[in-house]
């Protein structure tokens, strides 16, 4: 049984060297390949001088680099931080800079452009690229090493060297998820955390060493992440892709030979649009970020006679709450289902007490999974992470649970149903989106007075962004002018789809603050009565 989250990739390697790990653009790499490049990885951080858990960034799409430097950092006692590559280099000069990271793995291509924005990073000592070998350089102080020569740096290690004798409750990764307030929040993940959700996953989707599992969200994404640990955990293959357009899913399932696929909703909705092959290797498929709703899990059920669906919920706070059973699906497509093995999952009112049967309460997770906190960030891991009454009499140390901040209610049965989400968060894309942060973007490019971001319905994206904003004194406020001034700070799925430029202040409520309500409901009338192509963006 693993305990540190690196320990699955070894423990495979040492049964089965040859079987496959990774598969990336139809080339395999077995366990055993992988192991070893993982511990030379491990060496070569130590050998740069990486201090127990001191954090390494892994700024890259998704490619075999990437899973080696997470996996490598971990082994080497370290915290892997993994970064969006869809974020402008601002972003991540601002990721960087608040976790303190020490190592960056990240392309030459991708460091051009974010080396003028880390002058923000005192805590930098190394940086290390990937791609053709070169000169090992230096970025004002900061010493620049390739991929490959870091590799054979680390393989003149001993490998009983690599073990710090780290525990489960130490810390392996940091995943960033945008906060209600404007920037970032870093979920603090313990390898606990990580192999209790490996383990838990893969036990209800019953995974084994001949799934095939095709990871098309982004690795910084807990569910994504999801993909590479729940495959690790059951000796499966990950199957790496950075597709361009959704049919080159389906080919790679087929090419592949893909048993296990996981998406957010957007994504299926537009997978359920195309036409899947009359026999495919799928055995399951798996939704997660957002509620699918039921016309496109029938349509999928169209498609997909023979493949299971497995509708989840889960926060990155808790890396995954529920699932609902593939044999409860007709009974119940609209439920979230209930907790995921080795979860406690309840319905709770504000005081802490369970809400009755149907009566809509604050989805509170306890257990195994339950995160470290955010980042230093004490003020707002008090408000997600809280104690809960004592389980029985005589416990005197609190238990921290999280506090989802969404509400759900819970039938007769046990089984949950989502209701809806108690902060201004936009999810959109199955991603989980600032409203302050563009609202920052907006303010900072001098052209706005006034500006608030906001969520509306929308049919493949779970919510568009709509961007209601008035102009700064003296200024002629152009839609394509805001627009051209996000799009140098804020990747694609952060974008507006709907700018709204006023000519008066935005309404205020009794409180001095943007009627945020108000002002969703007059948009969403008008939206609601125009055409929108989901897959453009401004």
């Amino acid at each position: 049984m693993a305990t540190l989250i690196h320990d699955f990739i070894f423990e495979t390697a040492r049964q089965t060297t040859a079987a496959p790990a990774l598969s990336y653009q139809g080339v395999p790499l077995a366990y055993g390949a992988l192991a070893q490049s993982v511990r030379d990885c491990a060496g070569a951080l130590l050998q740069l001088g990486l201090q127990r858990a001191a954090r390494v960034a892994v700024y890259l799409e998704k490619r075999p680099e990437n899973v080696v430097a997470m996996f490598g950092a971990a082994a080497a006692g370290g915290v892997f931080v993994p970064v969006n590559p869809l974020l402008k280099p601002e972003q991540v000069a601002y990721i960087l800079g608040d976790c303190g990271v020490s190592v960056l793995v990240t392309s030459r291509e991708r460091l051009a452009q974010l080396a003028p924005a880390l002058a923000g990073c005192p805590d930098l000592r190394a940086i290390i690229v990937t791609g053709e070998r070169g000169p090992d350089t230096a970025l004002g102080g900061v010493r620049i090493l390739s991929w490959s020569s870091v590799l054979e740096l680390g393989a003149d290690l001993p490998h009983a060297m690599i073990d710090q004798n780290m525990i489960d409750e130490d810390m392996a990764a940091i995943l960033y998820t945008s906060g209600s307030t404007g920037r970032p929040k870093g979920v603090v993940l313990s390898h606990r955390n990580m192999v209790a959700g490996a383990v838990s996953v893969s036990t209800y989707l019953r995974n084994t060493p001949q799934d095939r599992l095709l990871c098309v969200l982004p690795l910084s994404f807990d569910y994504g992440l999801s993909q590479l640990t729940t495959a690790f955990a059951s000796g499966a293959c990950a199957v790496l892709i950075n597709y361009l357009m959704q049919r080159d899913i389906i080919e790679a399932v087929e090419q592949e030979a893909i048993t296990g696929l996981a998406a957010v909703p957007p994504l299926w909705i537009q997978l359920s649009q195309l036409s899947w092959p009359l026999s495919t290797p799928l055995r399951y498929i798996t939704n997660s970020g957002g509620v699918m709703q039921p016309g496109t899990v029938d349509k999928l059920r169209a498609q997909l006679p023979r493949t299971q669906i497995f509708l989840m919920y889960g926060l990155t706070e808790a890396f995954r709450s529920t699932y609902l059973p593939p044999e409860q699906l007709e009974r119940r497509p609209d439920s979230i289902g209930k907790a995921i093995p080795n979860a406690e999952v309840l319905v709770l009112r504000p005081d802490g007490s369970v809400c009755d049967d149907e009566e809509p309460g604050e989805l509170v997770h306890r257990g195994a999974l339950v995160a470290l906190g955010y980042w230093n960030d004490a003020a707002r891991t008090a408000e997600r992470f809280k104690p809960l009454p004592p389980q029985a009499d005589g416990l005197v140390l609190p238990e921290l649970a999280v506090w989802s901040g969404d509400t759900v209610r819970r039938d007769a049965d046990g089984y949950l149903y989502f209701v809806g989400r108690n902060d201004e968060m936009i999810k959109t894309s199955g991603y989980r989106v600032s409203p302050a942060e563009i609202e920052e973007v907006a303010y900072a490019s001098g052209l706005v007075a006034d500006a608030a971001a906001l969520g509306v319905p929308h049919p493949l994206l779970g919510a568009a962004i709509a961007l209601l904003v008035t102009a700064a004194p003296g200024v002629e406020l152009g839609r394509e002018a805001l627009l051209s001034a996000c799009r140098q700070r804020l990747p694609a799925y952060m974008m507006p789809l709907w700018v709204d430029i006023r000519a008066e202040a935005l309404p205020r409520n009794p409180n001095g603050k943007i009627d945020r309500a108000l002002l969703a409901r007059e948009i969403a009338e008008v939206l609601a009565a125009i055409p929108v192509n989901a897959g453009e963006r401004p």
